[in-house]
């Protein structure tokens, strides 16, 4: 290291005997010079005295030595303190401590990464060897497989060929459909007269049973639609007031009219093992049925003896008061509609509005949502909420109004009722038809196309539930004689069909055929 005190006492000198310099100067350069280095002052005490007189120094010191000292020392003098010199002589160990640092977080990296995969490593060994010791082997599995798609073929055996799936309840809707079918149509043609009698007796059967099973379900806020009013009007009409014309014309009206034409909008089909379905197609064809057979196939004479008003109305002339017409039948009708309308509003939707908006169905949240997608619904639902349902009673009667247009061709034309009676017996005929062929076809049909996708994926893949990381190998890696077994099934069994499979017909009758079924199944897969 240069020696400090030497170095300075030569600058000073310099500076001091600089010729170009002022007097003033050198003094001031002198001065900083001294204040600017506190170790001069404390080690050189010769420079704190007095200088000498500038006329007795050597004169012959040339400026380059002087310069030379200058370009030595870029910086003055005054800006060096001993921190600096002692920063410089830390900086060797404080790189030598960053370096220990960054050695030993980098070890403490490396052994946490070795942590991490031997735990790793180890948790999937365990994985492993757990599932090979819980899996059981691919015979059990084949035989597990075995047993399920049996299962499988003996429960859709079962739901064709086994009688205990059919409820007495059913059997009884079947045969009460059926008889009243044969029994009805012996009475429109031999004893129109007595039909009313067989209409009443099935009403007070049918109505008991609906009663009790819609309110067990809790639909029987649909007790009190339209189709229930008008089955009631016509029990007035025949055991009450039969002398009354303008209830048998309002009732007549009702029944042909809205009564009839929601054999459509319901969508009531002939189903003759539903016992709901069948009371459903009752109260909405037979009021007209029962009507037609009063009106077109009575004799007059009875029509006289037994119902009076039908009979001044049926046999009166085109001039008289009594012969109604379009505008006399549609006025008459409104007048009951008015009053089950406002009833039905009253005890139903306002009495019953927290139960209705709890999820007890009505038939206006019914139509809300089946006609939803229609302009109709689309226009009703636009509406705000307060104005729905105004809007769907008065939609309601415009429809009832539209439905009794035609009523005065049914009432004084016996072939137009007919056919038009025939009309909406085969169209429930055709909703039936269409039940059975979506329903149970379509049901059985998805059943057999799943038992095919099961036996399809037990065919290409019958080690389903086996993993290769799972299957045990040789120690020497070579192929265990279960994998070989496996390989050798899914090469031989690729070329089988599914399609081959044959369906439930006469040949696999009774439980004998559903296990030969599935025996045969079995024998395609070894």
């Amino acid at each position: 290291m240069p020696d400090v005190t030497g170095i300075a006492k030569s600058r000073t000198e310099a500076v001091l005997f600089d010729d170009n310099l002022s007097p003033s100067t050198q003094g001031s350069c002198t001065s900083s010079a001294n204040a600017g280095s506190p170790l001069l002052d404390s080690k050189t005490p010769e420079l704190s005295s007095p200088m000498p007189s500038p006329n007795l120094l050597s004169r012959n010191a040339s400026t380059s030595d002087f310069s030379s000292y200058q370009e030595e020392w870029e910086n003055p003098l005054e800006t060096l303190t001993v921190f600096d010199l002692l920063d410089n002589l830390a900086l060797p160990s404080r790189l030598e401590k960053w370096q220990t640092k960054l050695s030993a977080q980098t070890e403490r990296v490396r052994r946490q990464r070795e942590k991490i995969k031997s735990s790793t490593s180890n948790a999937k060994d365990r994985v492993v060897e757990e599932w090979r010791r819980r899996l059981p082997p691919p015979d059990e599995q084949l035989d597990k497989y075995r047993k399920r798609m049996s299962d499988s073929v003996n429960r859709l055996g079962s739901r064709w060929h086994d009688t205990k799936a059919v409820t007495a309840r059913e059997k009884l809707s079947f045969i009460a459909g059926v008889l009243n079918i044969f029994i009805s149509g012996y009475l429109i043609g031999g004893h129109p007269d007595l039909f009313y009698l067989w209409f009443t007796a099935q009403l007070c059967y049918f109505m008991p049973i609906r009663f009790y099973t819609y309110h067990k379900r809790g639909y029987h806020y649909f007790l009190a639609d339209m189709c229930y009013f008008v089955n009631f009007l016509l029990l007035l009409t025949i055991w009450v007031a039969p002398r009354s014309k303008r209830l048998f014309i309002s009732t007549y009206c009702l029944a042909y009219g809205n009564n009839a034409v929601a054999i459509a909008m319901w969508r009531n089909s002939m189903v003759f093992h539903s016992l709901d379905k069948v009371t459903s197609l009752f109260i909405h064809i037979m009021p007209p049925v029962t009507l037609h057979c009063l009106v077109h196939l009575t004799p007059p004479h009875i029509q006289l003896a037994r119902f009076p008003g039908i009979h001044a109305i049926a046999q009166s002339s085109p001039d008289s008061a009594m012969h109604y017409s379009l505008l006399g039948m549609m006025v008459w009708s409104t007048v009951p509609y008015a009053v089950w309308q406002l009833s039905y509003h009253f005890f139903i939707t306002v009495r019953r509005r927290e139960k209705i908006a709890a999820g007890r169905p009505t038939s206006f949240t019914w139509l809300r949502k089946s006609y939803a997608k229609s302009w109709i619904g689309r226009l009703i639902l636009g509406l705000p909420e307060t104005l729905q349902e105004p809007a769907f009673m008065l939609t309601q009667y415009l429809y009832a109004l539209g439905s009794m247009l035609p009523c005065p061709i049914w009432f004084w034309y016996r072939w137009p009722s007919a056919i038009f009676l025939l009309s909406l017996f085969i169209w429930s005929i055709y909703n039936g038809a269409t039940y059975y062929i979506d329903v149970f076809g379509t049901r059985f049909q998805k059943e057999l196309e799943q038992m095919k996708k099961d036996v399809a994926k037990w065919q290409t893949s019958p080690d389903t539930f086996s993993s290769p990381l799972m299957t045990p190998k040789a120690e020497d890696g070579s192929v265990t004689p279960q994998q070989q077994r496996s390989t050798d099934e899914r090469s031989g069994k690729s070329e089988s069909s599914i399609d081959q499979i044959p369906l439930l017909d006469a040949q696999y009758e009774g439980s004998s055929g559903v296990e030969q079924f599935a025996d045969e199944g079995v024998r395609e897969r070894k």
